[in-house]
């Protein structure tokens, strides 16, 4: 297998590089080979979602100079994958590589039970664990159904979650809420930010979790600040660390500690 170009947005670069780390162990425990391109900078998301598409332009022609080598690229985010595939064609238009290299840009999840086939994850997770479900994951990448969507309900990365032993996923009374992170919207509607945010967390805390997880580290910032600053006890983790962490635990010898 050749190896797939890992994606990381920048603030996971900047603030929580070892959401990254677990990324390319999770994958390479999965037999996936894994590069890093060091050339790799912001996919131009904040600026786009900000108004300023021409100045995102340069970010993403730059980005896809940098990944357009790779047959297939891999994000530990669905608000970045969702960038690339679905919103790098109103930045440039005339670009050829927006299809290409978008159409092979996916992430963590959706690759490991789309591309990879896995439909079980050998690890263990004694933990109850809350799954916040992002917007652009659950809405633009459809790695959920959604709740107002009139069907049998399913959720990729629930399941794959599930596989884990030892691990209760909580039953929240609003599974696929807005968190209220919204990148820019925070900063201008900072007061309807932070009270969708408590929302969420009163949630997660009622449901009895322990851990808060998440596809998209900036949802999972959001809420943590939210959490520390009225002293709850939740951890939050991002889905890769807690599949490395589980896959780590079951690798261990017999006898060691996980």
């Amino acid at each position: 297998m050749d190896p797939v170009g890992l994606f990381i947005p920048c603030y996971v670069d900047q603030l929580y590089p070892a959401v990254g780390l677990a990324t390319a162990r999770v994958l390479e425990r999965l037999g996936v080979p894994v590069e890093f391109p060091e050339g790799q900078t912001c996919c131009g998301q904040p600026m786009a979602n900000a108004g300023a598409v021409s100045a995102a332009a340069p970010v993403a022609r730059h980005h896809l100079d940098v990944f357009e080598r790779y047959g297939q690229v891999v994000c530990p985010s669905g608000s970045c994958t969702a960038m690339v595939r679905h919103h790098y064609a109103d930045i440039l238009p005339e670009d050829p590589r927006v299809e290409t290299v978008g159409g092979r840009t996916y992430e963590l999840c959706e690759f490991i039970t789309d591309v990879l086939g896995v439909r079980r994850i050998a690890g263990t997770f004694r933990k109850r664990v809350g799954l916040h479900q992002s917007c652009h994951g659950l809405r633009e990448l459809r790695l959920g159904s959604g709740s107002e969507r009139m069907i049998e309900p399913w959720n990729k990365v629930h399941s794959l979650l599930a596989t884990l032993e030892g691990i209760e996923l909580v039953e929240l009374t609003r599974a696929d809420e807005c968190c209220g992170f919204g990148g820019i919207f925070s900063v201008d509607e900072s007061a309807v930010s932070g009270a969708m945010g408590r929302d969420r967390v009163a949630d997660h805390a009622k449901a009895g979790a322990e851990v808060v997880t998440a596809v998209d580290m900036s949802c999972l910032m959001h809420l943590e600040g939210i959490a520390r600053r009225g002293r709850s006890p939740l951890q939050f983790l991002h889905v890769a660390q807690v599949l490395d962490t589980a896959m780590s635990a079951s690798a261990a010898p017999s006898g060691a500690a996980a």
